[in-house]
């Protein structure tokens, strides 16, 4: 714990109104999206970059841990202050602070939320295309820490390929910018990707510089029956491999779609024992005969049944089914692991065959959907509390597995405290050693979020 003359210093930096230790508030900010919760010390909310120099700098002096966080949406416990500390939110930084018309950029704090910077651009003819189901409230500040993905990365790419630079609190209070306003800028090591996806152990991020495109004129959405898991998913591999690129193309199993049925109250797949979502965008003609080659790819590889969203009503409809799984999954059972793993887009069929077997091998109910356009499938293993043990072995085993098809074991979620111990499985031994000394090099007294991503002995 701290001293009071430690807590007087902090409270004195943020403000009294932006400092709590009060049991509630600890609490509202012990957990993220995996529902693993360790209770911080103090709650912090500064307003800059300014503010947070000053607590890292404190932070190193006095040796206590501060970990940095967005919406705590994230879904690798990356946001839980497990050794206990300062929770330093960035929720009060929230500002959009340019939208260059011209250059095709926009300057935010990381307390924005996606989908409010979406709206914002999209309403002046411009387009963010990193798109997190999470959109409505996660932060861009979460989405560069965990380097976010999404529906459209198939096509767009994932948050990496956005931010054209940034500013960032080093963990020992030392302010710097990273990147540039231009596409083009090799001046030095690319600091901008280092920090992309660091899940808040080598900096916090307190400015953003995104670059957008143009708004896509056009989208046209379809969806796709099957009456077999592995033909739903060799099509998807098809559509991909014909050179048709959608901006989005997902998979949902077939107790997917019983839970979101029961969810939304809605029939709507008639049975079917798969889905695949299909979008694509852009100029009108393009659009309409993209649309019209994937609905043919789809019939000529098996699906029973093609709709196309004729309305905004419409696509928003499937949309909202395709939204709506991981709420309505925990009917099923009240708790689930959900692992993002990601495999060559040629070996989705396959993958899906391995976990079968996995599922079949453990007794255990194993819900797949997501991402087919880029490979990466969210794996969500369902258990009671007994079946925890069951459980944990079987996410050991499908990682496995995805490794030897080619693939990683996250894709877009992060390791952060939930795979912390598989990552060995993928990266050497070197590997990790090199990824430590970048770590100690920028924090070495480990005060930034420390507990993640590496198994702490």
């Amino acid at each position: 714990m701290l001293k009071p003359a430690v807590l007087k210093e902090l409270k004195s930096i943020v403000g009294p109104a932006n400092f709590s230790t009060s049991p509630e508030e600890l609490v509202v900010y012990s957990y993220d999206a995996t529902q693993r919760d360790s209770l911080p010390w103090v709650v912090v909310r500064p307003c800059s970059s300014r503010e947070i120099s000053e607590i890292l700098r404190l932070a190193n002096r006095e040796r206590f841990p501060v970990v940095p966080r967005g919406a705590g949406t994230g879904m690798s416990g990356g946001a839980v202050p497990v050794q206990g500390g300062v929770v330093l939110s960035l929720e009060r930084m929230n500002h959009i602070l340019e939208i260059d018309e011209q250059d095709f950029i926009a300057v935010v704090e990381p307390g924005v939320i996606t989908g409010d910077l979406q709206r914002e651009v999209e309403s002046r003819g411009l387009f963010y295309p990193p798109d997190p189901a999470s959109r409505k409230f996660c932060t861009l500040g979460g989405n560069v820490a965990e380097c976010a993905g999404g529906l459209r990365a198939v096509k767009y790419g994932v948050t990496k390929d956005y931010v054209l630079g940034l500013e960032v609190v080093l963990p020992t209070g030392e302010i710097i910018t990273t990147g540039a306003r231009t596409v083009k800028s090799v001046a030095g090591y690319d600091l901008t990707k280092l920090i992309v996806g660091s899940e808040g152990t080598l900096g916090v991020v307190t400015r953003i510089t995104v670059r957008l495109l143009p708004l896509p004129e056009t989208v046209r959405t379809l969806a796709a029956f099957f009456s077999e898991i592995p033909v739903a998913a060799k099509t998807a591999s098809a559509i991909i491999a014909s050179g048709v690129l959608p901006r989005a193309l997902e998979f949902v199993d077939q107790a997917a779609l019983r839970a979101v049925e029961g969810y939304l109250k809605e029939d709507l797949s008639h049975g079917a024992a798969a889905m695949l979502l299909a979008e694509v965008d852009g100029p009108a003609e393009s659009t309409a005969r993209e649309a019209d080659r994937i609905a043919e790819l789809m019939m000529q590889n098996g699906a029973v049944r093609v709709d196309r969203a004729g309305t905004d009503a419409e696509r928003e409809r499937l949309w909202k089914a395709r939204r709506s799984i991981s709420p309505a999954l925990y009917a099923i059972k009240p708790k689930k692991l959900n692992e993002d793993i990601v495999v060559p887009r040629s070996r989705i069929a396959d993958s899906l065959q391995e976990i079968a077997a996995i599922a079949a091998r453990h007794g255990l109910l194993i819900v797949n959907f997501g991402h087919a356009g880029d490979g990466n499938i969210h794996t969500n293993i369902m258990f009671d509390e007994a079946d925890l043990p069951k459980a944990e072995a079987a996410v050991k085993e499908i990682f496995a597995a995805v490794l030897r098809l080619g693939g990683s074991i996250t894709g877009e979620h992060g390791i952060g405290l939930s795979k912390a111990a598989y990552l060995p499985m993928e990266l050497g031994p070197e590997t990790i050693a090199a990824m430590k000394r970048i770590k100690h090099a920028l924090d070495p007294n480990n005060i930034l979020n420390p507990g993640k991503i590496f198994l702490e002995k």
